[in-house]
C-alpha cells in the first residue's frame, strides 16, 4: 500500500493540517509586529504633530492647559508671514548652493579615499586608517578655535568657503564616519571584479568609476542623505563664519525669529515646518537605498 506524502496530498486537494494550522498564528505575530511598530513610530511622530499645530495656532493657544491639539481657528497667516518676514527665498537658495556643493565634495572624496582604503594594496595602509579612524574620537569643539583662527588668517571669513571647502578633503573631520561607511561597504563587492578589469588592462581609477562606483549606489545614497541633513540643519558653522544677512542660511533665519525679550512663536513653527520639508521628501523618496546601504554595509562577500 502506498502513503501519499505531504506535497502528494496537497495535488490531490487535501489539505495539510499542520500547515493549516501555522497560518493564524502567523496572522497574530504579524498584528503583534505591525501593533509594535505603530506604538514605537508614535512617539517619533509626536513631535512633528506638535510643530504642525504649532504652526497653525496663535501664540496664545500652544502653551495652554491642557494642551489643545486641534488649532481653532486655523492660522494659516503663520506661514505668509514667516516666508515673508524674513527673505527666506534668499536663505534657500543659499543653503541649497552650500549643500550641493558640500554633498557633491564628500561624496567623491570619501569615496575615493574608502577606495584606497579597500580596494588597493600599499604599505601603512592599515595604520593610516587606523589614524583616521581616531580622528573620531577627537570633539568638534576642541577644533572649533583654531580653525576659526586659520580661516581668519586666510581672509575666508564672511564667506562660504570655510562651509564648503573641507567637504573636499574627504570630509574633513565630519566626513570620517563617511569614509568608514563607504570602505565597509566596497568589501563586500567582489574583488574578481576588480582582478578581471585589470586583467584586460585597466587602470584602478577606471575600475574605481565603471565597477565599484555603480555598485555602490545604496552606499552612496546613505553618505548623500547624511551630508545633506548634517548641511541644510548646520546652525554653528554658518552663525561663526556668516555675518552678512544676505548670506544666511536658513537655520540662521530660523533664529531671527528669536530674541532676548520675545519670541514669534507661530511664525518660528511654521518656518520650521517648512525648512524641514525637504528632508522628509528626501527620505522618502530614497528609504530604499537607504535601508539597503545601511543593512549591508559591514557584510563582506
Amino acid at each position: 500500500m502506498t502513503t501519499l506524502t505531504a506535497p502528494d496530498r496537497r495535488e490531490l486537494g487535501g489539505t495539510v493540517a499542520p500547515t493549516a494550522g501555522l497560518r493564524p498564528r502567523r496572522r497574530g505575530r504579524r498584528l503583534l509586529l505591525y501593533a509594535a511598530l505603530v506604538a514605537g513610530a508614535i512617539p517619533t511622530l509626536l513631535p512633528f504633530v506638535w510643530l504642525v499645530r504649532s504652526a497653525l495656532m496663535r501664540d496664545s493657544q500652544m502653551f495652554v492647559s491642557p494642551p489643545e491639539w486641534v488649532p481653532r481657528p486655523f492660522e494659516w497667516g503663520n506661514f505668509s508671514g514667516a516666508l515673508t518676514e524674513q527673505p527666506f527665498g534668499l536663505y534657500f537658495v543659499n543653503t541649497v548652493v552650500i549643500a550641493v556643493i558640500t554633498v557633491l565634495g564628500t561624496v567623491l572624496t570619501c569615496a575615493v579615499a574608502a577606495f584606497s582604503f579597500s580596494r588597493l594594496r600599499w604599505r601603512g595602509r592599515n595604520v593610516v586608517f587606523a589614524l583616521l579612524l581616531s580622528g573620531v574620537m577627537l570633539p568638534y569643539a576642541v577644533t572649533i578655535i583654531p580653525t576659526f583662527v586659520m580661516w581668519q588668517e586666510l581672509g575666508a571669513l564672511d564667506t562660504i568657503i570655510p562651509l564648503t571647502v573641507p567637504a573636499w578633503f574627504a570630509g574633513a573631520g565630519g566626513g570620517v564616519f563617511n569614509v568608514f561607511l563607504m570602505r565597509q561597504f566596497f568589501l563586500t563587492i567582489p574583488f574578481e571584479l576588480d582582478e578581471a578589469a585589470y586583467i584586460d588592462g585597466a587602470s584602478p581609477w577606471r575600475v574605481f568609476w565603471t565597477i565599484v562606483m555603480p555598485l555602490s549606489k545604496p552606499a552612496v545614497v546613505v553618505v548623500t542623505i547624511f551630508t545633506f541633513v548634517g548641511t541644510w540643519n548646520d546652525f554653528l558653522g554658518p552663525l561663526l563664519y556668516l555675518s552678512d544677512q544676505r548670506d544666511y542660511t536658513l537655520s540662521l533665519g530660523l533664529a531671527s525669529f528669536q530674541s532676548m525679550y520675545i519670541t514669534q512663536w507661530g511664525y518660528l513653527m511654521a518656518a520650521s515646518a517648512v525648512v524641514i520639508a525637504p528632508i522628509i521628501a528626501l527620505f522618502f523618496f530614497l528609504q530604499r537605498y537607504f535601508i539597503e546601504g545601511v543593512t549591508l554595509t559591514g557584510i563582506k562577500n
